[in-house]
């Protein structure tokens, strides 16, 4: 059945009569009408533009990317079997599959909801309930792990109890951390060109000036293809990025140089940057080439990739870019989001007449 559940509201119950049938429900307090494909049809035709419609349940096994990188988790299956460590069931794992989450997300769901249950070795799945897990929660947070880690422990829990099991809702009432309000790292200019020119080689140099001159997360730039670089239009295309997006920023011609430098000398076949045997290069690579980088530029701020996509979109802002510009570049779903680098760009503060002087 499709369940009907509403604040007392006269339109709402006119627009339900218009329904095939609807019936009400004793036990479960709602109206409800049978599951079919036409009666889902005919309420999201009813109700649409009068309120918002909770239909997930009805597309719960939707992949929710369909263009992701090979989901590899064979080696999670393969593990040495240790006989006093529960491991992950095989449904958490299979569910992962079909709805093609990221690696990066199974690499995190699988070890955290192992140690959830690894927590309480002497118990069955399926007596824990909410105080269990808050009593897990209770042991990191004494263990002073960071509000963003016990986010996605919490994350991993939920996924199997409403995802895996089709429990919808019923651990959305487990309190979740404070949000961390952190302004972003920011650089300046002259600290940029530094690093560049502290880097090791043209490949090297070509990585640094795409994260800050297209303003990449470090797993865009792994992922660019060799004709994602449009030079015509001066344009990088950025495909299945965060949340699923494809997006375009700039391409700078100081960096297009030295790109057609770079591709003469290393002759990259699929993807931009390759490691030495071929194939996508690697993560830690970068975030080395960033840091040694910007050690031997003799920088004390600690310097990752992120923080060269922070600098580019605050010198964006300082430069008198909108906002609603650096949100698209950015890949950013909200100008919420990006907002956040008004509180760092110098400018906002340039025009506040100082009291002192």
């Amino acid at each position: 059945m499709i369940g009907i559940k509403f604040e007392s509201d006269k339109v709402i119950q006119a627009l339900i009569k218009s329904l095939s049938n609807p019936k009400w429900s004793d036990q479960y307090k709602m109206v409800y009408v049978p599951n079919t494909q036409q009666n889902l049809n005919d309420i999201l035709y009813v109700f649409k533009g009068v309120i918002w419609i909770n239909y997930n349940r009805f597309f719960a096994n939707k992949a929710i990317n369909k263009y992701n990188e090979t989901l590899d988790i064979s080696w999670f299956r393969k593990r040495k079997i240790n006989p006093h460590y529960k491991y992950c069931p095989e449904e958490y794992l299979l569910k992962l599959e079909l709805k093609r989450y990221s690696n990066n997300t199974v690499r995190i769901y699988v070890p955290f909801f192992e140690m959830f249950i690894n927590f309480y070795n002497d118990r069955e799945i399926n007596t824990l309930d909410e105080s269990d897990i808050r009593g897990f929660l209770q042991h990191l947070i004494q263990k002073k792990m960071s509000n963003s880690y016990i986010n996605q422990v919490i994350n991993a829990i939920k996924f199997y109890y409403e995802v895996v099991l089709g429990m919808p809702h019923r651990f959305y009432d487990i309190e979740r951390p404070r949000k961390e309000y952190k302004l972003p790292k920011v650089i300046s200019k002259e600290e940029i060109l530094s690093i560049i020119n502290n880097t090791n080689n043209i490949k090297h140099r070509c990585v640094v000036k795409l994260l800050y001159g297209s303003g990449l997360r470090k797993s865009e730039l792994l992922n660019l293809k060799v004709n994602d670089i449009d030079s015509k239009r001066m344009l990088v295309r950025v495909q299945n990025s965060k949340g699923n997006k494809d997006r375009f920023t700039l391409l700078s011609k100081n960096a297009l140089d030295d790109l057609r430098i770079y591709f003469k000398e290393f002759r990259p076949k699929d993807y931009l940057f390759e490691g030495q045997k071929g194939g996508k290069y690697s993560g830690e690579s970068v975030l080395r080439i960033v840091k040694l980088a910007s050690e031997k530029a003799r920088i004390r701020e600690s310097v990752t990739p992120h923080v060269l996509r922070h600098s580019f979109a605050t010198h964006l802002l300082e430069s008198g870019v909108d906002l609603r510009q650096i949100q698209v570049l950015l890949g950013h779903s909200s100008t919420k989001t990006t907002e956040i680098y008004t509180h760092v760009a110098t400018n906002t503060f340039k025009t506040i007449k100082n009291p002192l002087d």
